[in-house]
């Protein structure tokens, strides 16, 4: 098999249908980048994941009456509390926070709305324990037990939260999913009616050559080389947006967002760019492969 030969059949076939080649790899790339953005926000939620779970903490709050006459938990209801916790089997550490160091850290919190910190003050935050898990996935057990304790205004559970972050985040990532399928099935479909235009139109030299002998494979595979040349170039181009929307649009909303993790070039070089070529030219390849056998029977 002369590999020139074929190789030139290729670049025929992707030339003489240039039309629905450009909009072979137009769909083919924006169904990749969108399976591209949905890999990226899953390792985006593993990397808040591991870095938010380990801190998380379940806090204790006591009632106006205690937070106002116990300041250092020395009273008989706070002790009791704090020592049922250090005894506890899941929790790892207890630290008492009264008003005062509650109100310091709202300030902190809120600095950037000093309208919210003049509304505030040192009486109208409750003191608390803050409490510390070995397994912060069994946080709900600790809150079931101190919730509705004498002394116990409520409690708690920073994983509530989190939980919630997560799910919308969850959400974002299966409609990306969603609308990678639907494109990948118009990919698929104009890698189909590409091959059988392209065979459609060389029909006559494809069957001068099976006339003289050439085989099946071998009048065959310049088409499955179109679609897995145009997939390929679909894939470099995914790869290409996701890196200028990283520059251009993410990296300035992120910045704004600091509980989201930077999305870094290496996070698009690998795994997300191996992933998206290799799917492409498999997915390609598969599709050329099944519509040669099925609709193309030179």
């Amino acid at each position: 098999m002369r590999a020139s030969f074929v190789f030139s059949e290729v670049i025929t076939g992707l030339r003489r249908n240039i039309t629905m080649t450009i909009a072979m790899i137009i769909t083919t790339a924006i169904s990749l980048a969108m399976l591209g953005g949905g890999l990226i926000i899953v390792g985006s939620i593993d990397k808040m994941q591991q870095r938010y779970m380990a801190d998380i903490e379940v806090s204790v709050y006591f009632t106006s009456d205690i937070s106002a006459s116990d300041k250092d938990c020395s009273g008989p209801v706070c002790q009791q509390i704090r020592q049922e916790l250090g005894d506890n089997p899941l929790v790892e550490s207890v630290v008492f926070e009264d008003r005062d160091k509650a109100y310091q850290r709202f300030k902190e919190i809120f600095a950037s709305q000093p309208e919210l910190v003049e509304l505030a003050t040192p009486g109208s935050l409750p003191a608390s324990l803050k409490v510390k898990l070995k397994d912060p996935t069994r946080s709900e057990l600790l809150v079931k037990q101190y919730t509705g304790k004498p002394g116990v205004d409520r409690v708690d559970d920073q994983s509530e939260f989190l939980d919630r972050f997560f799910s919308v985040l969850n959400a974002g990532r299966n409609i990306t999913f969603v609308v990678f399928v639907v494109l990948l099935l118009a990919a698929l479909m104009l890698i189909s009616n590409t091959i059988q235009v392209s065979a459609f139109t060389r029909r006559t030299e494809v069957g001068i050559m099976r006339l003289v002998g050439a085989t099946r494979w071998y009048t065959q595979l310049p088409f499955l080389l179109e679609a897995v040349v145009a997939g390929l170039a679909g894939a470099v181009l995914s790869v290409g947006g996701l890196i200028g929307l990283k520059y251009v649009f993410l990296d300035g909303i992120l910045e704004k967002i600091p509980p989201l993790p930077k999305v870094e070039l290496i996070d698009i070089l690998f795994p997300v760019a191996p992933v998206l070529i290799g799917a492409s030219v498999i997915i390609s390849a598969i599709t050329g492969y099944l519509t040669l056998r099925l609709y193309v029977r030179n």
